[in-house]
């Protein structure tokens, strides 16, 4: 599937199936699932607004409401983590956890590609590490008959995939998805 035709079906059907998922883990889940999940939901978000318009966010009036919105949201996603240990929900607390770990290095991409550039091999064995833990994790809870968390754990898979697919892509593409 070209590029185009993925941005175009693939990524709003992945946002909108994120977004129902979590209004249903706000709805019926604990307050700590539905706040791990919206705030996900917002981090996800930002990431795709950064990789898809660097020239908008550079604007500093957009930098600094993207740097707040981006400090809310991971400070949901740490009291979520911290939560799902004090509730004994081990393997929320994992994921959780092994998500921080993704975004880490997500960031790292997006704000040192020089570095990341110079240690390419690294990077990739790091999310080469990371994906396959949170892979076990989803498969822990389809194993325990948690549809729910499971098909939650890989659909965000596949739409961190996507994302750093996209930050993965050559420069000069993605300089024409400035214009």
């Amino acid at each position: 599937m070209a590029p185009a035709t993925r941005a175009t079906f693939i990524k709003p059907a992945i946002f909108a199936l994120l977004a129902i998922n979590a209004g249903a883990y706000a709805v019926t889940g604990r307050f700590s699932e539905g706040l791990d999940a919206f705030a996900w939901f917002s981090l996800l978000a930002l990431f795709e607004i950064e990789t898809r318009y660097p020239r908008w966010t550079r604007i500093p009036q957009n930098a600094l409401v993207l740097d707040l919105l981006r400090l809310v949201a991971a400070a949901g996603v740490v009291i979520a983590a911290f939560s799902f240990i004090r509730e004994n929900e081990w393997l929320d607390a994992a994921n959780s956890w092994l998500w921080i770990g993704v975004v880490a290095v997500l960031e790292l991409q997006v704000r040192a590609p020089l570095f990341v550039a110079r240690h390419r091999s690294s990077f990739n064995a790091a999310s080469l590490l990371l994906y396959s833990a949170l892979a076990v994790v989803a498969l822990a809870w389809l194993a325990r008959g948690e549809w729910l968390d499971g098909y939650d754990a890989l659909l965000w898979i596949t739409a961190f995939a996507l994302i750093e697919m996209d930050l993965l892509r050559p420069t000069v593409n993605r300089r024409a998805d400035e214009h």
